[in-house]
């Protein structure tokens, strides 16, 4: 039986023709996947914010630390979630224990935050203060005296894990 050229050609073509048929599909299955995989691994480390001028105590803890609102004391200024909100001169020359530009911060933070659930509460009332090992006892009193006045009743203590030899 005899072949046009055409019918030759078109046999030619396709055994000369390699099958490389990828299907897309399954190669963006599987990205996707390995993506959801690594994202919602990677949030499993929590970490505070670091503030160059804060040297923060040693300590055997061994507690992760939880996603709270953080009030940094450096030996100049508090700062509450990155924001200045008062000099820590000022601070310790407050007569009484109410710094009031904390306060009023703190209660302003608190109110944004909004709680669906009932057990989720307690959540919205912690507090974590990242304060300089020299700083003066007195300050971290009137620190925390504030927090409480602002309604943030579990205070934490942030430090740097001292790695036994």
């Amino acid at each position: 039986m005899a072949l046009t050229p055409r019918q030759r050609r078109a046999e030619r073509r396709n055994r000369n023709q390699t099958m490389v048929d990828m299907n897309l599909v399954s190669l963006i299955d599987v990205f996707t996947i390995l993506i959801f995989f690594l994202l919602s691994n990677s949030g499993g480390v929590e970490t505070l914010p670091s503030h160059k001028a804060v040297l923060l105590p040693e300590s055997i803890a061994e507690t992760s630390p939880r996603e709270t609102v953080v009030v940094i004391v450096s030996a100049s200024e508090i700062l509450v979630e990155g924001r200045k909100v008062a000099e820590v001169a000022d601070a310790l020359a407050t007569a009484g224990d109410v710094i009031a530009p904390l306060k009023a911060e703190l209660e302003l933070l608190q109110a944004d935050r909004q709680v669906i659930r009932k057990e989720n509460e307690a959540l919205s009332k912690r507090l974590t203060i990242m304060g300089d090992k020299q700083i003066p006892y007195r300050l971290l009193r009137k620190i925390m005296v504030t927090s409480a006045q602002a309604n943030f009743s579990d205070v934490s203590f942030a430090v740097r894990q001292r790695i036994e030899p």
